[in-house]
């Protein structure tokens, strides 16, 4: 069977999930990746009301859809960054608190606890779910304290970033192994901004954590691409912890050669840029790879796209993606293709 074809709520989150529900059917998605943000998956209410989760199924459910992860992205970012006023935009009120910045990153590692209960919770409340074979899965961003130093100047030792790794290994424990408790798979988005963002600083941070069972990646090929990142390599380094997959494409080497790699701190969209965000089979990534890759290494969890082009409408873009991405996907065979061949079975003889 040809993997399921969901939407990442996140870029939506101005819309109820009834509404997007709703557009996403008529878009062409078989189900939707509830982000933990607007109104489309709360994790407080999912843990104090039994009837929520009930009703957030019900809601996809009246459009035919499914649902294979739970998103918190903006709280897993404050687990490890070094806060500062951007991160009271994007975190709910009861995690940002006073401000505080300690006090932020331990609220945000007891919410991400949280939603692994929470995403349990949903999951065992998924209609037919024991016909389901995908794990429970909740993606999202780790956050790091030596982002910053991501150009080694000051002169940067090994030392000072390991001291960033084990931070992240001190505060991620614990809730990788809440994960671990209640059998849900954490799978960090590697990109920019995070603990890992290619696949060096992925391995390192594998191994800060001892390679905990729980701790894996949500591979989207738009963040390693503009980089020089062989994103195909990285599915076959990590093909066993590949939890989840977004389709999201990006093009590279355009703009006007005023900026560069690190954005020179423009908007996205700009026509200056060097590299942008653009619609899924619009950019320069190679999408046929990355199925034929995803098949070798045995990942039939669904292709989530996460739409994002600046100079797209929409709703135009999105469905295109639905449809682009179910054209492009197909099953792995069951048979060697040169069997029929063999003497003895029907075939040709050499």
């Amino acid at each position: 069977m040809p993997r399921p074809v969901t939407l990442f709520t996140g870029q939506w989150a101005d819309l109820s999930l009834d509404e997007l529900a709703a557009q996403a059917k008529a878009m062409g998605y078989d189900g939707l990746e509830l982000a933990c943000w607007g109104d489309h998956f709360d994790v407080e209410r999912a843990l104090s009301s039994p009837d929520y989760v009930h009703e957030r199924w019900s809601v996809l459910q009246s459009q035919g859809l499914v649902c294979h992860a739970i998103a918190n992205h903006l709280v897993g970012q404050a687990v490890c960054d070094l806060i500062d006023e951007r991160h009271r935009a994007i975190l709910p009120p009861g995690v940002w608190g006073d401000g505080d910045p300690e006090g932020v990153r331990q609220r945000a590692a007891k919410r991400m606890i949280d939603t692994a209960k929470a995403a349990r919770a949903f999951f065992d409340a998924r209609p037919g779910a024991a016909a389901i074979d995908f794990p429970a899965v909740v993606t999202g961003f780790t956050g790091s304290s030596i982002w910053h130093a991501v150009y080694a100047f000051p002169p940067t030792s090994q030392d000072y970033l390991q001291k960033g790794f084990d931070d992240f290994a001190r505060r991620w424990r614990p809730i990788l192994d809440a994960f671990d408790a209640v059998d849900v798979n954490f799978a960090l988005e590697v990109h920019p901004t995070e603990i890992a963002f290619d696949i060096a600083s992925a391995q390192r941070a594998l191994e800060a954590v001892d390679h905990h069972p729980r701790f894996g990646f949500n591979f989207d090929p738009s963040h390693f691409a503009y980089q020089g990142v062989d994103y195909i390599r990285f599915l076959r380094t990590f093909g066993e912890r590949i939890y989840h997959v977004h389709m999201k494409d990006v093009w590279w080497g355009r703009g006007d050669g005023s900026v560069g790699v690190f954005g020179g701190h423009t908007d996205f969209g700009d026509a200056r840029r060097n590299w942008d965000f653009r619609s899924v089979g619009r950019g320069d990534v190679r999408f046929q790879d990355i199925i034929v890759a995803l098949n070798d290494i045995g990942y039939r969890g669904p292709l989530s796209v996460e739409w994002e082009d600046a100079r797209m409408d929409r709703v135009h873009g999105a469905a295109e993606a639905a449809a682009y991405v179910r054209q492009l996907d197909f099953p792995p065979s069951a048979v060697a293709f040169d069997a029929a061949f063999e003497r003895g079975r029907g075939g040709m003889a050499s």
